[in-house]
């Protein structure tokens, strides 16, 4: 929940001119996050993209100090001079987002061959979107990995849309999970929706990479509920798609089967709800009370 009401505060300041430059938000998109940062182990690596923020809460970044990064602080990620694209912390095993489609796939393999050359033990995971599986960077890192059998999960987050432009009219395959055989590597596509789903099938690559048997490519099949990124209306879709995609908001399902299963109730909920608001209210405050990174304070 704190991915989700993050995003949503960070949107809201956007839209109110408290925040500059631009933001890729990943509402919709949290069971991804959620999942891959429990499945990993502590020492493994995760490279994230321009929409990371939830991949780099899920691998225990503090909200305030992201926050504090947005609004161009000091006390944030990079300093403050970095932004919302630029953000990492190596000790967290988060090599960093990169506003370059695909930019991070290349990195991540990297991080993998340094792994399986130390014989560490470690597992390096790129979070990577449809629109990425088109570009060059994905297939000479999935080759690559597959001569060299690197302890890599490639992590797809298929959320029906790079940038404007529809999955379905962009990618040459039905499921980007077919695109592994071409280069003789163990994929498996799951419900990016259901934050158990995507746990397991990390759960089960990581075992298989961490063992030789990799690299691994994941498929999870999601929706970004708002847009590419600001000021993207979102005009080349259906406000019923939406609205059926609503019906599966990851938080939602996941609040409803615990509920079923009476591991979680409408009173537990709100408490929860009510230390997630406590959270974000208290990474904004952070992030307005805290100092001017030098350059914001010599350029305003």
């Amino acid at each position: 929940m704190v991915i989700h009401h993050f995003e949503m505060r960070v949107d809201k300041l956007f839209a109110a001119g408290e925040l500059r430059g631009t933001s890729h938000l990943a509402m919709g998109q949290e069971a991804t996050a959620v999942g891959v940062g429990f499945a990993l182990q502590q020492g493994d690596y995760v490279a994230s993209n321009h929409r990371g923020h939830g991949h780099f809460m899920a691998r225990g970044a503090e909200p305030r100090r992201i926050m504090a990064e947005l609004f161009g602080k000091a006390d944030g990620y990079s300093k403050g001079l970095g932004g919302t694209q630029h953000m990492a912390d190596f000790s967290l095993g988060f090599l960093g987002m990169n506003g370059i489609t695909g930019g991070m796939l290349p990195v991540a393999a990297g991080a993998a061959f340094s792994a399986k050359y130390r014989k560490s033990g470690q597992v390096a995971l790129a979070f990577f979107g449809d629109g990425a599986s088109n570009q060059g960077t994905f297939h000479e890192t999935l080759n690559m990995a597959s001569i060299w059998a690197l302890p890599l999960i490639l992590f797809c987050e298929n959320n029906c849309y790079a940038m404007s432009s529809s999955t379905k009219d962009m990618v040459g395959v039905e499921d980007i999970v077919h695109r592994a055989c071409g280069y003789d590597i163990s994929a498996v596509m799951v419900d990016g929706n259901d934050v158990m789903a995507v746990y397991d099938a990390v759960i089960a690559g990581r075992e298989l990479a961490a063992n030789g048997k990799g690299p691994v490519l994941i498929e999870a099949k999601t929706y970004r509920v708002g847009g590419h990124s600001r000021g993207d209306m979102c005009v080349y879709r259906t406000r019923e798609e939406e609205a059926e995609w609503a019906l599966r908001d990851p938080v939602l399902l996941f609040k409803n089967k615990l509920i079923s299963t009476g591991e979680l109730t409408e009173n537990d909920y709100e408490q929860m709800l009510s230390e997630v608001m406590e959270t974000v209210n208290e990474a904004e405050q952070f992030a307005r009370d805290g100092e001017f990174a030098q350059y914001y304070t010599a350029n305003r």
